[in-house]
């Protein structure tokens, strides 16, 4: 495929998306379908189709939340880089940032709305009980970046601080129990916790 092919293919991903995206925050997953993501776009159902497959709708509901996911981690690193010294604070402001940005995002708020109030669950899932690509990116991710920051840390106890704060953070996501500052301190103070195998006051946290 030729750099120009390539480069318009993309732009066509981008296009159905941002119209699959269109239509979930404006009327839920459940709403969603080939026709009207073509009408948004502009496109027919049988390039939908031909850009996604016959399973469309559960390729692009797996397509959207990759999308957002991959934007949360860009943001991420940008909080770990301002805070690389300490693992406390590094893990605190990416958390909370996480925290705060999925608060406000219309498509995180759209499908949370939806599944609170019974009516739908269905593109929930993939933050939850199919979660393993989003989980393997950030994951994968946040494991590389903890191993060139901080390389005190043992690669088993790593592996097992990036999973306890990728699993509570999502968590805490789905099922908000106190602001995200509040939320953030605690999941920043177990994972050092974990990391280190000392209380955050001791001198593993420093």
């Amino acid at each position: 495929m030729t750099r120009f092919r390539q480069a318009v293919r993309t732009l066509l991903r981008d296009q159905v998306l941002d119209a699959a995206y269109q239509q979930v925050t404006a009327e839920g997953w459940s709403r969603l379908s080939v026709a009207g993501i073509a009408r948004i776009a502009g496109v027919s159902r049988q390039t939908v189709y031909n850009e996604f497959g016959s399973n469309s709708k559960d390729v692009i509901g797996l397509a959207l939340v990759e999308r957002e996911a991959e934007r949360f981690l860009l943001g991420i690193q940008r909080e770990l880089d301002a805070n690389r010294a300490e693992l406390l604070s590094a893990a605190r402001a990416g958390v909370g940032y996480v925290l705060r940005q999925a608060a406000d995002n219309p498509l995180i708020k759209s499908v949370l709305t939806a599944a609170r109030g019974g009516q739908d669950d269905e593109l929930l899932a993939y933050l939850t009980t199919r979660p393993e690509p989003v989980f393997d990116t950030a994951t994968a991710m946040l494991d590389a970046y903890a191993a060139d920051a901080w390389p005190e840390v043992d690669a088993q106890s790593r592996g097992l601080a990036v999973e306890t704060i990728v699993r509570l953070t999502v968590s805490h996501i789905v099922q908000p129990s106190a602001s995200p500052e509040e939320s953030a301190d605690r999941i920043a103070r177990i994972t050092v916790r974990v990391a280190y195998g000392v209380g955050v006051g001791g001198a593993g946290a420093v």
